[in-house]
């Protein structure tokens, strides 16, 4: 019997190796940068609201590690209605998996994709972590 680091990562390294097989340099960087960010945006903005961020991310990278982290969750499609409807102890629980999944994706993005945490401020087609906690302010002023 496996433990859930161990499936995490044998799942992470066979999804991370397919994005480098299919996908081009742009959307495997984009793939390896939003690896690396997602973890503080949902620290910041909270599960749900970072994941419909990257719902809203319109590059193949970033679908591809949404149906990615999903999948390595067991939650298929239905990952981000899940964050939105899921009763407190359950979406803490929710957040604790995407959390540990995410963990193995960026080492895998380290060494697969031969992404460096410096190479996430380069993308531009990446909100800063200082905007979603802008607008979560400036949610909370309304």
């Amino acid at each position: 019997m496996k433990t859930r680091d161990q499936e995490y990562a044998s799942t992470a390294v066979k999804k991370v190796s397919a994005v480098k097989a299919n996908l081009n340099d742009g959307d495997r960087n984009r793939y390896g940068a939003m690896a690396h960010q997602l973890p503080i945006l949902i620290r910041s903005a909270g599960l749900a609201q970072a994941l419909a961020f990257l719902e809203t991310r319109d590059t193949e990278g970033h679908k591809q590690l949404l149906i990615d982290l999903a999948a390595t969750v067991g939650l298929p499609n239905t990952l981000v209605q899940r964050a939105r409807v899921a009763p407190l102890e359950e979406y803490m629980h929710l957040t604790r998996q995407v959390m540990a999944a995410l963990l193995w994706y960026k080492r895998f993005a380290q060494s697969i994709l031969d992404v460096k945490p410096g190479d996430v401020a380069k993308d531009a087609n990446l909100a800063p972590v200082t905007d979603v906690k802008a607008n979560r302010a400036e949610g909370e002023l309304r």
